[in-house]
């Protein structure tokens, strides 16, 4: 099964995590990532200018835990580099799973962020 596969599939919670450029680190929750290109190597997720998208402007270095739903630890960790961004991307309505952020205004700058997926384990253990 690919990445995406498995992200279309699997019901979960994820968190990123970023730090600033003096080390500080942010955790955030955030939905399952997008693909924008058949390449599993290469995720995107929709941000708000937030302290997570300010910590990546220093920081390029990211990770993405995600924890299936259900009994036991099942998931995957992603660690991540931040490859570039796109300020109020018309990809972004297009590409959004839910409506339910989205009030038809816009409601402060959003941003599409390109990640290139370094290393993926497992959610437990290696």
């Amino acid at each position: 099964m690919t990445l995406q596969e498995y992200f279309e599939n699997t019901k979960g919670t994820g968190i990123l995590g970023t730090a600033d450029s003096d080390g500080q680190v942010d955790l955030a929750l955030y939905g399952r990532p997008h693909f924008l290109e058949d390449d599993d190597s290469i995720i995107t997720f929709i941000m708000n200018d937030r302290l997570s998208h300010a910590n990546l402007t220093a920081n390029k270095k990211a990770a993405y835990l995600f924890k299936e739903e259900g009994p036991g630890h099942k998931g995957k960790r992603l660690y991540l580099t931040m490859m570039g961004e796109e300020k109020n991307s018309d990809k972004i309505d297009s590409i959004r799973r839910s409506t339910r952020h989205h009030t038809g205004e816009k409601t402060g700058d959003k941003y599409l962020v390109t990640f290139k997926v370094d290393r993926i384990r497992p959610l437990v253990g290696d």
